[in-house]
């Protein structure tokens, strides 16, 4: 059997060139902190334990990855003083105290790293003999990263920072990624050897690779440039979200999913979508969302932690906010769903329709130009342009209800509490203060008067006046 699997992920970092007041492993990409990432590849890899060294915002960073980590065995461990990679994964030492598997050692801003490498880098490393495997890559340019130095039969025997390295060393080509798996016995005890001596003055993690050379094959597995790179500033954070966007992009297309124009499309990491979906242009799609299968969501749409079923119609501009719209619905244009809106199968909300802590059971409509908060709307529904319900008066909010089979006319409000029974009719025009039993026809309206000849005589008026002056 293969031995146990933890991980080290270092997010203790400042990113001084962020010019920001987060701490760099919170900036967020594609609706994800930075160290979501490389933390979650870490899970999907087989780790049984990932701890997170923390030191900059060390308590805002705790809070954020133990939110998106609930439930998971993510520790945290904090690096004191900033002296080094090397004192960074020293620190997490003691969460992993009676630890003797391997161990990854991660970078916290790495958003583009895939299990499939960290598979490839754990499997490479079980199939060996030495303490030590570790990832490289070659990029375009070298410069400011550590050189991998190879001896005899390409035998590698360290790796060189680029600010000691010499001239001769600074035109080799392959570099380290920053990415290993240890054996952890091995691993804290060359961590306990390092010294400053460098031009940093720090305790480079890279110098463990010499020690692990001396005890046996350092093995290498190269990963592409770009899964590799980190974010040190906002510009290179722009540029890894937008491969990252391209290669969820294409992996939902690969599924099935049709994206007219995936250029201009935005679907955060974890959303889930069905086959033969179809995605206009401009659309966001972020958070926890689950899209069925047979959706269309329409050009310039946003969806957010929201769940779409099958067949359903989501027309352009549409705004969808933690909403469960069920299948076979019809949604807008410009039509907005705010948190807890519950669409049952078949409802069709429409364009500039607002809903907010409302459920519509199946078969209801609400065509046009309606704000429905805090409602209870049963099936078989109709609900005219203009309608309003009244929950808010000032200090709390109240529920509407409405029954099965309701028709609610054009232009009416509903002062809530308030409650509909099946079957009844509201007139247009109505403000509904009192409950309406079952079958019954509510209306509420002034007397309607007609005074014969009143244009005419006014136009008479206004004329003499005008010739008066």
């Amino acid at each position: 059997m293969n031995p146990p699997l933890a991980a080290v992920v270092l997010c203790a970092g400042k990113g001084t060139r962020m010019e920001s007041v987060t701490a760099k492993v919170l900036h967020p990409i594609l609706g994800r902190p930075l160290a979501w990432y490389p933390i979650t590849r870490a899970f999907e890899s087989g780790c049984q334990q990932v701890v997170a060294v923390i030191g900059h915002q060390g308590e805002q960073v705790r809070a954020t990855m133990s939110k998106a980590f609930e439930g998971q065995a993510l520790a945290f461990a904090v690096q004191e003083q900033q002296r080094g990679t090397g004192d960074a994964v020293a620190a997490a030492r003691g969460c992993l105290t009676g630890f003797t598997g391997a161990v990854l050692i991660l970078m916290g801003d790495v958003p583009l790293l895939t299990a499939e490498t960290l598979t490839r880098l754990v499997s490479v490393y079980r199939a060996s003999k030495g303490p030590l495997a570790m990832v490289t890559c070659k990029p375009p340019d070298a410069t400011g990263y550590g050189r991998v130095l190879r001896g005899a039969g390409r035998r590698v025997e360290g790796i060189v920072e680029h600010k000691d390295a010499t001239p001769e060393q600074r035109l080799i080509t392959e570099i380290n990624a920053g990415l290993y798996i240890a054996d952890a016995r091995f691993l804290w005890g060359a961590l306990e050897t390092l010294t400053p001596a460098n031009a940093q003055g720090e305790l480079y993690l890279t110098d463990i690779v010499a020690k692990a050379a001396a005890l046996g094959e350092v093995v290498v597995v190269e990963a592409d440039a770009r899964e590799v790179e980190g974010v040190n500033d906002r510009a290179e954070l722009a540029e890894r979200a937008e491969l990252l966007r391209a290669r969820i992009n294409r992996r939902h297309m690969k599924a099935g999913v049709s994206l007219q124009h995936p250029q201009s499309t935005f679907i955060d990491e974890g959303v889930e979508i069905g086959p033969d979906t179809v995605i206009g242009p401009n659309v966001t799609i972020s958070g926890e969302c689950e899209i069925g299968s047979g959706v269309v969501i329409g050009q310039g749409s946003v969806l957010t932690h929201s769940t779409i079923g099958d067949g359903t119609e989501v027309k352009p501009y549409s705004v969808c906010e933690e909403a469960v719209v069920g299948p076979r619905c019809h949604v807008g244009p410009f039509a907005r769903l705010r948190p807890g809106t519950v669409l049952d199968e078949g409802v069709h909300v429409g364009n500039f329709v607002e809903t907010k802590k409302t459920r519509l059971k199946k078969g209801s409509k609400a065509n046009h130009l309606a704000y429905l908060g805090d409602a209870e709307i049963g099936a078989g529904c109709n609900i005219g342009a203009g309608t309003i319900t009244c929950n808010y008066d000032g200090v709390d909010k109240h529920q509407t209800v409405l029954g099965d089979g309701v028709f609610i006319g054009s232009d009416t409000q509903l002062v809530a509490p308030v409650t509909i029974g099946d079957g009844a009719f509201v007139a247009a025009g109505s403000t509904i203060t009192e409950n309406v039993p079952a079958q019954a026809l509510a209306l509420s309206r002034a007397p309607q008067t007609i005074k014969e000849g009143w244009a005419e005589r006014r136009r008479k008026v206004l004329a003499g006046l005008k010739s008066n002056r």
